[in-house]
């Protein structure tokens, strides 16, 4: 796969090593992907040269995802905005709907500019409330390895983990969100 110039080589290794599904895109234009991680392929059943250059929302097909796409558009809007976490209807690439819960972050030079978007995704669909806990460990561990590989970079990461809580009512929104879905592929 071909890594962009712009990216850091630690952040790339870093990415290629991380034990959850990461994603960077750019903090401009489209917010088209520039990597994802293994672990992402094997959550979206998509492949690097499938999404790379493209904007995440490809993976919602038309699902609705009325308040999650408000959050992500105020997000991406709002340059003062840290991070965002919120759960969202996408489609593995064989069609099979999930819930993910995303995670968003700036990347930020040390100067402040937002150059990358930092993404993590989880599939809340039928997961149990001890695995969300499991995954909102790692993540947290996740962004504290992250935070030394990217300063060294000069980036810095934003957001807080305290965007990170609360998982049997992130699972049983998943569920909803889900069961709204079959829902509304019968009528």
């Amino acid at each position: 796969m071909r890594v962009p110039p712009e990216l850091p080589p630690a952040l790339v290794d870093y990415l290629r090593q991380s034990r959850v599904a990461l994603a960077i895109a750019r903090a401009d234009d489209d917010n088209h992907l520039l990597m994802v991680n293994d672990r992402f392929c094997t959550l979206t059943g998509y492949e690097p040269e499938d999404v790379v250059g493209r904007n995440c929302r490809m993976l919602q097909h038309k699902a609705p995802n009325v308040e999650p796409r408000a959050r992500l558009r105020e997000f991406l809007g709002n340059p003062r905005a840290d991070s965002v976490r919120t759960p969202i209807v996408n489609f593995r690439k064989d069609g099979t709907p999930f819930v993910n819960l995303l995670y968003m972050s700036r990347l930020r030079t040390i100067e402040g500019a937002t150059h990358f978007i930092f993404a993590s995704q989880f599939d809340v669909s039928r997961s149990q409330p001890e695995l969300l806990a499991d995954y909102d460990a790692e993540l947290q561990r996740t962004l504290g390895r992250l935070t030394p590989i990217a300063g060294d970079a000069g980036i810095v990461v934003e957001g807080t983990l305290l965007t990170i809580a609360n998982s049997a009512a992130t699972v049983a929104q998943a569920k909803m969100m889900l069961a709204g879905l079959e829902i509304d592929h019968r009528a």
